[in-house]
């Protein structure tokens, strides 16, 4: 590691509590991303033969269980990885929680789990509470930051975290029956709020991790996420959400879901640099991914409103399987790479699982145009998409259970 990468990690960890701390509890991301591997694994393989029909849960609405666990469950510990980790980078004066306070929020993410899958038994309103409080509470740590920031630069983040909580509790509130409202309908809006969430946070993981790959490889010249261009994606995915949410049968959709495809296509103008090409560089390309299979999945759910497929769940799952599928494994291998203070790199292994989640997402996505080999599909494409996860835990746990490479505490 050059001085200058070292200058620059230590700059986020001036305010680290003084103590040893366990490996596994010593920065945010250690805890979750040992406990979210196998349980990506394990949700998704478990739900392929739950619908295929070979195994029975517990659970009376077992799509709704399937979809609030990719949504929320899964995605919850991607926040709370994402906020306990990057808070201390985005204003350096805030500190880490490590040690006890740390496990004590990686519990209340395992309650929240355990108590969803036994929802029939605990009741809506207790689970309910057990998910939203722990959102809640990651929000606030996010608000009093961003908030007292004079140049208010992350504030969007706030932002984005309480319309999160909002639609979560409103998910719940209808699965309580105390509002009379679909709660598959508030599933499908929280999608569109979560991609929000997604760009925002992708915008700052990419300046990072591709600025550090810059100084790597020692390219003079600086990548910056433009925040117009994330800023007319999110305006078009919040439009598309709330006219789905409201006016579900409108014709517009179509036309909103290739304004979507085209202004989150349009981010790739970033990546192109004055005097570099990186556009076909290995780790590159993998953000590159996030964004072109995004693109494409709307421009599947336009085609589909215009000439009237209905196949609107299937054709989502660019989004699902496809964009959240990426966006957990590509975050989880820079996080685990960059904070444990090691360099950038990919191999083939990585590469192939990334290629792995693609063809799962185009499975998935052309179901119903094969149906009678629909539950050998639903199968195999949910065996393809844990795979990278297998991947990534043999690759990068002894990297999470070591102590950073560079000697800097986290």
């Amino acid at each position: 590691m050059t001085e200058f990468e070292k200058q620059y990690a230590s700059r986020h960890y001036l305010y680290y509590p003084k103590g040893d701390f366990p490996v596994y509890l010593a920065y945010g991301f250690r805890p979750i991303f040992l406990l979210l591997a196998p349980y990506i694994v394990l949700s998704i393989v478990l739900w392929a033969f739950v619908f295929a029909g070979y195994i029975n849960l517990p659970i009376e609405n077992t799509l709704n269980w399937h979809i609030y666990e990719m949504i929320f469950g899964v995605g919850t510990a991607m926040i709370v990885a994402f906020f306990l980790t990057g808070l201390p980078e985005l204003f350096p004066s805030v500190v880490p929680i490590v040690g006890k306070k740390l496990a004590y929020i990686v519990a209340w993410w395992v309650l929240g789990r355990f108590s969803f899958w036994f929802i029939d038994y605990f009741g809506v309103l207790f689970v309910g509470f057990i998910n939203v409080s722990l959102m809640a509470y990651i929000s606030y740590l996010a608000a009093i930051p961003a908030f007292k920031d004079r140049n208010k630069k992350h504030v969007s983040l706030a932002y984005s975290m309480v319309s999160i909580v909002l639609v979560q509790i409103l998910f719940f509130v209808s699965e309580a029956k105390i509002v009379e409202l679909d709660s598959f309908k508030v599933l499908i809006l929280s999608l569109s709020l979560m991609l929000v969430l997604i760009l925002l946070a992708l915008r700052r993981v990419s300046m990072e991790s591709i600025n550090e790959l810059l100084e790597q490889e020692n390219i003079d010249e600086t990548f910056l996420a433009k925040s117009f261009r994330y800023n007319l994606a999110i305006f078009c995915l919040l439009l598309y959400g709330f006219v789905e949410f409201f006016f579900p049968a409108n014709s517009t959709l179509a036309y909103i879901c290739f304004a979507c495809g085209a202004a989150i296509l349009g981010i790739l103008n970033d990546f192109v640099l004055k005097d570099n090409n990186i556009l076909f560089k290995p780790f590159v390309l993998y953000i590159i991914s996030i964004i072109l299979l995004t693109s494409i999945g709307f421009f599947f759910l336009g085609f589909n409103y215009l000439l009237e497929l209905n196949v609107t769940n299937h054709f989502r799952h660019f989004l699902t399987t496809g964009t959240f599928g990426m966006v957990f494994y590509v975050i989880m291998i820079i996080v685990s790479t960059i904070h444990t203070g090691r360099a950038i790199f990919t191999n083939l292994a990585l590469t192939f699982g990334l290629i792995l989640i693609i063809i799962s997402t185009f499975i998935r996505a052309f179901i119903p145009f094969y149906l009678e080999y629909s539950m050998v599909l639903y199968i195999l494409s949910s065996i393809l998409w844990a795979i990278p996860f297998i991947i990534y835990m043999k690759t990068f746990f002894p990297f999470l259970l070591k102590p950073r490479a560079d000697g800097i505490k986290g």
